[in-house]
C-alpha cells in the first residue's frame, strides 16, 4: 500500500471548533453518549487514485470500545447518494466486524476500489459508510472537515450497503472515528504534510469548496509534477506548538493535543514522507496559550529534531505565521510574540526553506490581513480578521515554492 491521504486528527466530541455545523441534537442528543445503533457516511476527496485503498478507525480519544460494522466504501455522485455499482464492503482481518478499544485505532484491509482510471476518478469523492453498534460513548472526531457528509438517526440500523441517500436524512460538517485513508500508489510517490492549526485546517475557507491553502498547493504540485507528490492537511483548528502541557480523553482541549505530542501520529508515522510544511504558533499566544516566544521557538527545535531523525532527507519548510491584528481576541503582546517568532523562522536556518504567508496576506500599512482576505468565505459576514478567507487561502498557497518541496538525496 502506498500513501497517506488524509489525517484527521482529532479530538472526543464536543471539544473541537467545527464551522457551519447543522443543529445535531436529534442525531447525537447526549454528546458524551455519542453515537447509538446508526451509520455514518463520511465523505473524504483524495488527493491522488489507485486501485486500492485502506482505511483507518480510530478510537484514540474515546473511552470505551466501539464496535463497528456494516462498513463500506463507495464513491459518492450527489448528496449522500452512491454512483451505482461502486459501493465496496470492508473487512479487518478478514472480518465484517471489528471492535476498537478506547486509545487504539486500525487499518482495514485492502479495499479494491470501483473500476475506472485514475484521470477517470481525479476530483470524486469517497463516501466511508460504517454502522456503530451498540452505544460509542465519546466520539473520536475532527470537527472542522469543511466537507458535507451523512448520517442516519439514532436507533436506525446499518445503512452502510445502500446506495441511495434515504437512510441519511441529517447532515454533518465534521468526520467522525474516520482518521486516514491510504491510497495505493508508486513507489516513487512522495506525501507533502501540511502541518498546522485553524489556518491550515481552513477556517473561513469554503464549505466544499476544497479552497484551503494545502487545496491550492495540491492543484500546483499535480499540475507541476502529476502524482509523484501527494498533499496531506494535517491541521486542527485551535491547535499549538508546545500546549497544553498535558491532553487526555478525560481532561480534552479544543485545540487537541499540541503539535509535539501529535508529531509521531501525525507527520512521522506516515508513509514516503518528503516534506513538511509547518504553519504554528498564533494560538501559543493566545490567552488560552500565552507561551513565550522562546519557548515556541525551543518546541520548533525539538520537532524539526525529531522529524530529520526519523525521515533522513525531509525537507522542512518554516511558514511565517500570518498576522492576528484586529482579532477579537488578540492582544499587543501576541502581536509582539508573533514577530520575534517570524524573524526566527525566516532568519534562524533551522528550515530548508521559508513559505512566507505573512508576507503574501499582510497590509503594510494596518499591520493585519489585507481587506480582500478577511470577509468568510462560508458563513459570509465581515470575517474575524485572523482567518484569511478564499482569497486569502490562495495567495497562500501560490507563495510556496515547489521547489522547496522536493526530497533532498540521501547520502
Amino acid at each position: 500500500m502506498g500513501r497517506q491521504l488524509d489525517r484527521v486528527s482529532a479530538r472526543p466530541i464536543p471539544n473541537g471548533n467545527a464551522s457551519a455545523q447543522p443543529n445535531l441534537s436529534l442525531v447525537f442528543p447526549t454528546p458524551a453518549s455519542g453515537a447509538r445503533d446508526q451509520s455514518l457516511r463520511l465523505i473524504v476527496r483524495p488527493d491522488i487514485w489507485g486501485a486500492q485503498a485502506r482505511i483507518h478507525l480510530s478510537n484514540v480519544f474515546g473511552t470505551t470500545p466501539v464496535t463497528f460494522d456494516g462498513v463500506f466504501v463507495g464513491v459518492q455522485m450527489s448528496g449522500a447518494a452512491l454512483l451505482p455499482g461502486t459501493n465496496r464492503p470492508v473487512a479487518f482481518h478478514g472480518k465484517s466486524a471489528i471492535s476498537i478499544a478506547p486509545g487504539d485505532a486500525t487499518w482495514s484491509d485492502p479495499i479494491t476500489l470501483a473500476p475506472g482510471s485514475a484521470a477517470q476518478m481525479t476530483g470524486r469523492k469517497l463516501a466511508v459508510s460504517f454502522h456503530i453498534a451498540g452505544v460509542s460513548g465519546p466520539m473520536t472526531w475532527h470537527a472542522k472537515a469543511l466537507t458535507t457528509s451523512y448520517l442516519s438517526g439514532p436507533a436506525s440500523g446499518s445503512k452502510g450497503a445502500e446506495e441511495g441517500e434515504a437512510s441519511f436524512p441529517f447532515s454533518t460538517t465534521s468526520w467522525y472515528f474516520l482518521d486516514a485513508v491510504d491510497m495505493m500508489a508508486p513507489a516513487a510517490t512522495h506525501a507533502i504534510v501540511a502541518f498546522g492549526d485553524s489556518i491550515t485546517d481552513g477556517t473561513a475557507s469554503t464549505l466544499n469548496g476544497d479552497d484551503r491553502w494545502p487545496d491550492v498547493l495540491s492543484r500546483r504540485v499535480h499540475a507541476a509534477y502529476g502524482n509523484r507528490f501527494s498533499v496531506l492537511n494535517a491541521g486542527i483548528g485551535g491547535n499549538q506548538v508546545v500546549g497544553p502541557a498535558t491532553y487526555t480523553a478525560a481532561t480534552p482541549f479544543s485545540g487537541g493535543p499540541s503539535a509535539l505530542e501529535r508529531l509521531d501520529r501525525d507527520v512521522l508515522s506516515l508513509s514516503a514522507v518528503a516534506a513538511v510544511i509547518w504553519l504554528e504558533g498564533i494560538n501559543d499566544f493566545s490567552r488560552n496559550g500565552n507561551a513565550t516566544a522562546e519557548a515556541v521557538e525551543a518546541g520548533m527545535k525539538e520537532g524539526v529534531a525529531r522529524m530529520r531523525a526519523k525521515i533522513p532527507g525531509i525537507r522542512i519548510i518554516g511558514a511565517t505565521v500570518t498576522s492576528a491584528v484586529g482579532y477579537t481576541a488578540a492582544t499587543p503582546e501576541q502581536e509582539q510574540k508573533r514577530q520575534i517568532l517570524n524573524k526566527f523562522i525566516r532568519t534562524s536556518g533551522l528550515f530548508d526553506a521559508v513559505a512566507d504567508f505573512d508576507k503574501a496576506t499582510l497590509d503594510p500599512q494596518t499591520g493585519g490581513l489585507r481587506a480582500e482576505f478577511i470577509p468568510e468565505s462560508t458563513t459570509g459576514g465581515a470575517g474575524d480578521k485572523l482567518h484569511p478567507n478564499r482569497l486569502g487561502y490562495l495567495a497562500m498557497g501560490m507563495a510556496v515554492d515547489l521547489n522547496s518541496l522536493k526530497p533532498k538525496p540521501v547520502r
